[in-house]
């Protein structure tokens, strides 16, 4: 009788913030749902908060679906920094110290008996695509942005269309697959005004070598953006796998997994089961905006001008930036917690609209959930989409910036019950439809998962590190 053949080991690396956690987190979850043995690895400080915000535990290896998923964490030497540091130091730690223990990583699961046959990693580690290289192991990137904004990025690096600059800071942006842009729909990283050229660097590097990745794997799905994944797929082999959102159905094993760094209030859910139908304004501004002291107040004041209930995300650091009593003054009328599960949070029936800042995560969480949105995005790619959800699919509103208490209250009630109002709710609905219908199974993401395990078989013999 022959050996019996162990199934390949995928290995997940993700850069330590929450909005590029969750969505390689869930992709591996399902990878690892098809009989794969999956380990998904981040920095140790990153892990750490993971560990204190869940049940998850590493080197503990958790049976998903036919396979089975554990964790791993590396340094980047963060861990005994102080946790307030700026991004162009973490950037720094991750390139130099990150990188020479990823290294030591992957050799240590060789040496435990489990070489790694495959990688996924996430923008903003783009030497994981080298230190694969340097191991001969192939590799894939997870894009955890929309394919438009891929495309954008992708067309910007190569010089292929107009973009802003100093002596054209306005032109049209024409790219193939996509509609018309201006200078404000764009990633604000790109205009000459940016003032965060690191995070440029950044975001660019990934495409310095792209070319050494087997495939480029989207979050997105094919009904949501099919013109724009077919034009890039023209230059790249991407493989668009998403919305990877927290499905219902998944066991529940799967989803007690989860990638939050922040405990999760758990008691919003109680009470949004005591609010009607279709009442509730949900606001969450993501893991990284920060509202200046003024806009806190304005949004404060807004939210409580609207009279509906509201169930309003606010990290501790931003607390003390809310009117004097005001917690107190609202509850009954509105709830304020440090973090949410935000997956379940929209799908709940109370929830009307979404005041989001638009990052891509949240941008599909909401599709899943058929929830209209007022958008008020903030920089990076959220202005983009922002305009997708707005001016293309249709499902919002835009909401000035800085917001002032009257445009809040404008804005929420022209999505919840404006002339408008029914026709972006039933948009919403579309849009809901076909994004679960893409991870189902014989959807067009799930078989795009499946194609992407398929390639990925290679016998872990030829992979052995040294």
């Amino acid at each position: 009788m022959g050996q019996e053949q162990n199934p390949p080991h995928v290995l997940f690396v993700s850069f330590p913030g929450q909005g590029h956690l969750n969505p390689l987190l869930r992709l591996a979850k399902r990878v690892a749902a098809t009989g794969l043995l999956v380990t998904f690895s981040t920095t140790i400080s990153a892990g750490q908060k993971i560990q204190s915000s869940t049940s998850t535990l590493p080197g503990v290896s958790t049976p998903i679906g036919s396979g089975h998923l554990r964790f791993s964490f590396f340094s980047d030497g963060t861990e005994l920094l102080d946790p307030s540091i700026d991004i162009s130091t973490l950037s720094h730690h991750l390139n130099t110290i990150g990188s020479s223990s990823f290294s030591s990583l992957l050799r240590s699961q060789s040496s435990d008996g489990h070489p790694v046959s495959f990688i996924v990693n996430n923008p903003f580690i783009p030497w994981v695509l080298d230190i694969a290289g340097d191991f001969n192991i192939p590799c894939a990137v997870l894009w955890i942005q929309s394919c438009a904004v891929f495309s954008i990025y992708y067309h910007y690096y190569h010089s292929l269309s107009t973009f802003p600059s100093s002596d054209n800071p306005n032109p049209t942006i024409t790219l193939p697959g996509l509609p018309p842009l201006t200078a404000g729909d764009i990633p604000t990283f790109l205009l000459p005004t940016n003032p965060y050229p690191s995070l440029t660097d950044s975001i660019l590097s990934q495409f310095k070598n792209i070319s050494k990745a087997t495939y480029i794997l989207l979050n997105t799905f094919d009904e949501l953006e099919h013109d724009a994944i077919q034009s890039i797929s023209k230059l790249l082999p991407v493989i668009p796998v998403g919305p990877l959102i927290e499905d219902e159905e998944d066991e529940e094993k799967s989803k007690k997994i989860r990638g939050d760094q922040w405990k999760v209030a758990d008691e919003c859910m109680a009470w949004l089961d005591e609010q009607k139908a279709n009442s509730v304004v949900y606001v969450s501004l993501g893991s990284i905006v920060v509202l200046s002291p003024e806009e806190m107040v304005e949004m404060a004041t807004g939210l409580k001008n609207t009279g509906l209930p509201f169930l309003w995300v606010v990290r501790e650091e931003l607390e003390k930036y809310l009117p004097e009593g005001y917690v107190e003054e609202m509850k009954g009328k509105g709830m304020v917690v440090r973090w949410s599960p935000q997956d379940r949070v929209l799908g709940h029936e109370a929830v009307a609209c979404f005041v989001s800042h638009c990052g891509w995560n949240s941008t599909l969480e909401t599709m899943a959930a058929g929830v209209p949105v007022v958008a008020y995005p903030q920089w990076g790619d959220q202005v983009t989409d922002a305009k997708f959800l707005v001016d293309v699919y249709g499902v919002g509103v835009r909401m000035s910036s800085p917001t002032r208490r009257e445009e809040v209250v404008r804005c929420v009630e022209e999505v919840v019950a404006g002339k408008e109002s029914e026709k972006m709710r039933r948009m919403a609905g579309e849009l809901k439809e076909k994004a679960r219908k893409a991870i189902k199974e014989g959807g067009s993401s799930f078989v795009n998962v499946k194609r992407f395990v398929d390639g990925i078989a290679i016998p872990l013999n030829n992979n052995k590190i040294s």
